[in-house]
């Protein structure tokens, strides 16, 4: 397994009326925050929010292009990004206990905080595809490159860890300075990870790790 140390590239905010980070996504231009009971646009050149979805946002987020999808409590919400309006609901496989939520080939995927999974879901329905066991704690949940990446949060720790999407091998690990949590992670696809900075009420970018 490899490990490294975290480069942390900048840290946004804390933003005004915004006391946690829950999750966080990427839409090409904006890098969206999850803040209890707002959506948040955040533009990562200028620091700056751009826009604000008055929406239930207490956990992961993720985006397909086109929609935001959010996770409120028990449920995920599909969103049309340009309006803000809820578009449908579906179940939440951990009935509550969900924290990540990523996009990838064409599903959704939750992470489950104290049961140590994320589940592949059909983004029609809520059905559980797939199940990854993972052995530690998890809160954001990203692909990127065919490498699937989630964040941890246990006490004082935190990191960022690579997995065998297979067999949930934990394969790669970047710790965060002690005391700095990670509550939501996403990839800009590039070289930088955007992450929620849990009750910090901040969003920082992380440096991804270059693949010869």
């Amino acid at each position: 397994m490899k490990q490294s140390a975290a480069e942390i590239l900048r840290e946004y905010g804390p933003f005004p009326g915004v006391d946690h980070v829950h999750g966080v996504t990427y839409d090409g231009q904006h890098v969206w925050f999850a803040a209890g009971d707002t959506l948040n646009a955040l533009d990562p050149a200028s620091g700056t929010m751009q826009r604000s979805i008055k929406v239930a946002a207490h956990a992961g987020t993720a985006f397909d292009s086109r929609h935001l999808f959010q996770i409120a409590e028990d449920r995920i919400q599909k969103i049309d990004l340009k309006t803000g309006r809820v578009l449908a609901t579906i179940p939440a496989p951990g009935g509550g206990g969900d924290s990540g939520l990523a996009w990838a080939e064409g599903t959704l995927w939750v992470a489950q905080y104290r049961d140590r999974k994320i589940h592949q879901i059909d983004p029609e329905t809520g059905a559980i595809l797939r199940t990854i066991e993972t052995n530690r704690f998890v809160t954001g949940v990203t692909w990127v490159d065919g490498e699937l990446w989630h964040g941890t949060w246990e006490g004082d720790e935190s990191d960022l860890t690579r997995v065998d999407p297979r067999t949930g091998e934990v394969l790669e690990r970047i710790e965060m300075p002690p005391g700095v949590s990670v509550s939501g992670l996403e990839s800009d696809g590039d070289d930088q990870f955007v992450c929620g900075g849990g009750n910090s009420g901040t969003v920082r970018a992380v440096r991804r790790p270059k693949r010869g």
